[in-house]
């Protein structure tokens, strides 16, 4: 037992340590220049999406909406088994729309095939998810990135709805990641984390590297991981936003979160010798994103871990090994605190806590059931087709 309670000890101070430096450094040392320009390039916003019927006439709606010239940009649905009717709809608007059906869906699959059909027409891929609504200004900003000499560029994804509780958390969630391993990140002079839409890159370096992949899920791991071997690096903007729907129910969460858990050692199985490997070669960025980030529990999952813990520890253990517990814990809660942007300081997000133990049992349970989690894709359904604003003050 004391051998067990030392590993944990050590496993966790290490998990502590790395996102107090990258919640600090996030915090004090981020300066990205990115100095306007009169270039304009040709972009493509690609949107693959798997039947949603519902709201991707609306969407595509908000994303014509703009300040970037409407003839230096187009609109690339990819309607995988989308009906007739909503097609029709798709048609009339001032878009791009391709159909496919694959006997098994995916996104990386679905960009590929549009990627090779619309080969030299742009300079630019976004690549944006069927929920997705971007601030007018965003594609000004990718561009100036771009202009810049800037190939890959991950802008930041905020909640789109804060409605329930879940939803709530999800976007606290994805908010302390943000300033974890994308402005923290950055900030060491390292690559930023991809994230899977809200994200651009030069055409023909994305059609390159994305060509190679043929992941169910987890496609932005494997192309963030490839494009750094390569020496890219990977900038983050976090003024470049792109609103995000987030989990409402707490069913949809755990399915989620199934998936993204399978997808983390999946990838950490794969690239932990290349990890290693690139490291010693002085490839930090890559040894980051493919062991560093992937070691490590999810937010939810040390939180809670640390929580109990500190509590058997206190218990059962000795003085000094218990204030070693509490040190970690309130370390740990201090960073979650600074990541979280100051938007979320509210009521509602408070009474969102109460849900926290829910949310650490539920992907308890999904860590249980990861077996097979990536081998098939597992759709979500998107219901909501605009910004609530209370999302974003």
């Amino acid at each position: 037992m004391e051998l067990i309670s030392i590993v944990l000890l050590i496993y966790f101070s290490c998990s502590v340590l790395y996102v107090w430096i990258f919640t600090i450094l996030g915090r004090i040392n981020y300066r990205v220049k990115i100095d306007k320009t009169h270039l304009r390039a040709r972009i493509a916003v690609f949107v693959p999406a798997y039947k949603e019927d519902a709201i991707m006439p609306s969407i595509a709606n908000q994303l014509l909406v703009s300040n970037y010239p409407t003839d230096l940009y187009d609109v690339i649905i990819i309607a995988d088994s989308f009906q007739k009717k909503t097609i029709e709809k798709l048609n009339k608007l001032p878009i791009k729309v391709v159909e496919v059906a694959w006997e098994e869906s995916t996104k990386a699959k679905s960009l590929n095939y549009a990627l090779e059909l619309f080969e030299g027409q742009y300079d630019i891929a976004v690549i944006s998810d069927a929920d997705n609504i971007f601030e007018k200004d965003f594609l000004s900003k990718i561009n100036n990135a771009y202009q810049n000499g800037y190939t890959v560029i991950q802008g930041c994804r905020v909640a789109k709805n804060l409605n329930t509780s879940f939803a709530i958390l999800d976007g606290a969630s994805e908010a302390i990641n943000n300033h974890i391993f994308r402005r923290g990140a950055n900030a060491l002079g390292l690559s930023s984390a991809l994230i899977g839409s809200g994200m651009a890159f030069d055409y023909a370096l994305l059609k390159k590297e994305l060509g190679k992949i043929e992941a169910i899920g987890g496609f932005d791991k494997e192309l963030q991981l490839s494009l750094i071997k390569k020496g890219h690096h990977i900038l983050y903007i976090e003024d470049a936003i792109t609103y995000d729907e987030k989990i409402e129910k707490a069913s949809s969460f755990g399915n989620q979160r199934r998936r993204w858990l399978s997808t983390q050692f999946i990838y950490l199985k794969r690239h932990f010798i290349p990890g290693f490997s690139e490291l010693f070669k002085g490839n930090v960025s890559y040894f980051n994103l493919a062991i560093l980030v992937n070691v490590f529990l999810s937010r939810v999952l040390t939180l809670g871990a640390l929580c109990i813990l500190t509590l058997v520890h206190t218990l059962f253990a000795s003085y000094n090994i218990v204030v070693l517990w509490w040190g970690l814990l309130l370390i740990y809660g201090i960073s979650l605190l600074i990541s979280l942007p100051k938007r979320m300081y509210t009521k509602k997000t408070l009474l969102a806590l109460l849900k926290l133990p829910q949310a650490f049992f539920i992907m308890f349970l999904s860590l249980l059931k990861i077996r097979g989690a990536n081998k098939k894709f597992i759709h979500t359904v998107h219901t909501n087709t605009e910004v609530d604003n209370s999302a974003v003050l």
